[in-house]
């Protein structure tokens, strides 16, 4: 009866005008920025944090998780049209969408698509409702120990799960730490790596760092690589499937959500890894694996819904733990944290409206969704077409006036233009810069969690072996170090990120 009344609040905070309107114009603006080829949800959320300022933090939040879930059904758009994906996540899509749409069933991929992302978001979002809870509850009874044991596993397990070089992996966790050490010590007063500028005595700005590093260093590595754009399809037909499309992809559907619902959880995981791997098992597994890269429809159901999955049940540790699993989510913390909501367990019983609020919307997002898609495929055929150079010139002013309305500071678009570059130059040598904003959130976090553990110890380390489960949690930590650096498991892990 509980989870009934929880989500009854739910609905009755998703179902308010103003709620529904900021669901739809995030799902909408999720779908354009996943149809638009380098963009992506990341840049686009990072972009419009300052908007939320004036926001209700329902509507904020509603508004953010859309555009995120919403992303992950537009990409396949242009995967499967173009193949050319419009998110990361859509990377798999594309290798038999693509084919599909030469073969003259762009129509039947389209339909798999949005099928099978409406079933698994729907799925995940019953997950979230009945797991986030429980979870939070047990959160409650943990302590700094258990909080900083925690924090390290997430960093840990971000490096492992991050794409490219274990150690280009483990160097931008710590200049993500490094950077959130910057401005004044709360307990001492001491500035820290602030060079005398006054700017800089709050810490670095989280959005002008995040605008910087995943919006301009985006747009900078799309104008240099900018690609034709031939449309394959100028008209799409036949979306309906066929009695024996529909059996085949039943299978592949059921799995994709299952393996996307449990490895969205994970720190470093999220919807890019959990398409990755659930292409991955329907090849082994599928009775028409010979058909794979010539056009499987298995090939777009699995990976479609494992992403969709994957999106929506990162949710679970952000809401939950105060732990963000991939850059959106340390993007989502740094918006609540913008409206004054303390990331963490507290929020389900501190901010119900919200918490569950959040739920409910996003199922709402999801019928939302196929209702856009499927009918406005000749609208985003159309989107296809704006030239890149066209678009590029108004998002960089978007960004500048986003980062100079935080604190009315040119200070603030001056970072944003430095992490600009910094954010062009780690794209240019291999580094993936997800790592560095895991690192920049939970940084703070991390550090305040480990003086409180020191001084209810009274400065003893060996507290965190001997709490169970912050032991258990370290234990964990390091069994994942040594399961990474073991040469048989590296070699497999690096032979399956370049496939």
């Amino acid at each position: 009866m509980d989870l009934l009344s929880d989500l009854a609040i739910g609905f009755s905070t998703a179902l308010d005008p103003v709620n529904l309107l900021y669901c739809f114009v995030g799902v909408l603006l999720g779908t354009a920025i996943g149809v638009l080829p380098g963009l992506g949800p990341v840049a686009t959320i990072a972009m419009l944090l300052p908007l939320t300022f004036g926001l209700d933090p329902v509507s904020a939040l509603i508004m953010l998780a859309g555009i995120y879930y919403g992303a992950q059904y537009g990409g396949s758009t242009t995967a499967i049209l173009i193949n050319l994906p419009g998110e990361s996540s859509s990377v798999v899509t594309a290798i038999d969408g693509y084919q599909m749409a030469k073969k003259g069933r762009a129509g039947a991929a389209l339909a798999t698509a949005a099928l099978g992302s409406f079933f698994a978001g729907t799925v995940a979002t019953i997950l979230l409702a009945v797991a986030a809870p429980s979870l939070a509850s047990a959160a409650l009874r943990f302590g700094p120990t258990e909080y900083f044991s925690l924090m390290v596993l997430g960093l840990v397990a971000s490096v492992a799960l991050a794409s490219g070089s274990l150690i280009k992996a483990i160097a931008m966790i710590v200049v993500g730490l490094l950077l959130g050490l910057v401005g004044t010590d709360v307990d001492s007063g001491v500035e820290r790596f602030t060079f005398d500028m006054p700017e800089l005595m709050d810490g670095m700005n989280f959005v002008a760092l995040s605008m910087g590093v995943f919006g301009v260093g985006e747009i900078l590595r799309n104008i240099e690589h900018e690609h034709t754009r031939s449309v394959m399809v100028k008209r799409v037909s036949g979306l309906m499937l066929t009695r024996e499309e529909l059996k085949r992809i039943v299978g592949p559907v059921l799995r994709g959500t299952g393996l996307g619902s449990i490895l969205g959880i994970l720190p470093g995981g999220g919807a890019m890894l959990s398409s990755f791997a659930a292409y991955a098992l329907e090849k082994r597994v599928s009775p028409n694996s010979a058909e794979f890269g010539q056009g499987a429809i298995e090939g777009v159901a699995a990976p479609e819904s494992a992403n969709n999955a994957g999106a929506q049940t990162s949710f679970i540790p952000m809401l939950t733990l105060g732990i963000p699993s991939n850059p959106v989510m340390a993007l989502m913390i740094g918006a609540m944290i913008i409206q004054g909501i303390t990331p963490g367990p507290n929020v389900v019983t501190d901010e119900p409206k919200l918490f569950w609020g959040m739920i409910t919307s996003m199922w709402i997002g999801n019928v939302m969704l196929v209702l856009l898609n499927l009918p406005l495929i000749g609208l985003w055929v159309r989107v296809l077409t704006i030239p890149y150079h066209v678009l590029f010139p108004a998002i960089i002013a978007f960004c500048s006036i986003g980062a100079y309305s935080v604190s009315n500071s040119t200070f603030d678009v001056y970072i944003m233009a430095i992490f600009g570059l910094v954010g062009y130059l780690l794209i240019k040598l291999d580094f993936e810069p997800a790592p560095l904003l895991l690192g920049f959130v939970l940084g703070p976090m991390l550090e305040e969690n480990l003086r409180r553990a020191m001084l209810l110890s009274r400065g003893d380390p060996l507290v965190f072996v001997t709490h169970p489960l912050s032991l258990s949690l370290l234990v964990a930590a390091l069994a994942l170090i040594v399961m990474v650096v073991l040469p048989g498991i590296r070699a497999k892990r690096e032979e399956a990120f370049s496939e």
